[in-house]
């Protein structure tokens, strides 16, 4: 019994943080300016080479964004299961450290992620500067 309730809570937080992706993707768009983004859409039709540039800039930054909002929710759909896990393993020394292996490689897993985007934005920035401009 309590597997399933652990799983209904575990589908209603993924639930709701996708719900809340979106949700806030929508409205950071709307405060950076949704005007601003069509105007460059619109100078599309100039075809000069920096506004691709600044376009495709924002495109690979929004969808970066989202994938990283999705690792976020899915390292808090771990932390809370390996916790869960933890609080009901009732002194099972095997539950136990399969809840602290769960939690960890959680961990390291988002320090991978974070470390990719981080050498990422250290190299397309270097490219924008150096190379592309």
């Amino acid at each position: 019994m309590s597997k399933k309730i652990a799983l209904a809570c575990l589908f209603l937080l993924v639930l709701a943080g996708t719900i809340f992706v979106f949700k806030t993707n929508i409205i950071l768009a709307q405060d950076y300016g949704l005007n601003e983004t069509v105007q460059e859409i619109d100078a599309f039709k100039d075809q000069n080479p920096q506004t691709d540039i600044n376009f495709i800039q924002t495109k690979a930054g929004q969808i970066i964004g989202t994938a990283l909002s999705f690792v976020g929710i899915l390292f808090l759909i771990l932390v809370i299961y390996a916790g869960i896990m933890w609080m009901t393993a009732q002194g099972n020394e095997q539950k136990v450290t399969k809840a602290k292996d769960l939690l960890i490689n959680s961990i390291v897993g988002l320090i991978i992620v974070f470390a990719a985007y981080a050498i990422t934005a250290f190299v397309g920035e270097f490219v924008t500067k150096n190379i592309l401009g």
